[in-house]
């Protein structure tokens, strides 16, 4: 999940209550479907600050909530507001995530770049714009090993996003 750390930050999730909060804003249909068929409540996912002067993977958190209907998509004030987004059919969704860990060492995009098996994850990707996209098992275990962190043993492989 792709976050530009100066509108939302890893320690921003860190520091709310709970270390919880509503991951809202998504307007990309292919990202959308991804949170919305993809995710479950118990995943992990890889936290990417982008935007900034280093992009880079700069930890873990986990989704606690299965995909609900955007609020925000109906809210006329909202940044997000979608005048067609209907709340007995939503367009727009959004899920729960839970501050898991921040890496002592991030992973920055020109070091997935350069590297034989993380180059092809999506986020990688050039033009890729996509606030959430899917990581394979072995990029999971990559990333984790890259950055000398411990992938954890309670998720399994088809239980992981980024």
């Amino acid at each position: 999940m792709k976050s530009e750390p100066d509108t939302f930050s890893i320690d921003d999730l860190k520091n709310m209550p709970h270390k919880t909060d509503h991951w809202d804003g998504i307007r990309n249909y292919q990202a959308r479907n991804f949170m919305r068929d993809d995710m479950k409540k118990g995943d992990l996912v890889l936290f990417y600050h982008s935007n900034c002067d280093e992009p880079s993977i700069v930890g873990v958190a986990e989704i606690v909530s299965e995909a609900y209907p955007d609020h925000t998509a109906f809210d006329p004030e909202s940044h997000y507001f979608d005048p067609k987004s209907d709340p007995d059919n939503p367009r727009w969704f959004m899920v729960d995530l839970r501050y898991r860990k921040k890496f002592r060492n991030t992973l920055s995009l020109k070091d997935l770049k350069a590297h034989p098996i993380l180059s092809s994850m999506r986020v990688a990707q050039k033009g890729s714009r996509l606030s959430i996209t899917p990581v394979t098992a072995d990029e999971w275990q990559m990333v984790h090993q890259l950055v000398g962190e411990s992938p954890g043993k309670s998720v399994t492989d088809n239980k992981r996003s980024g």
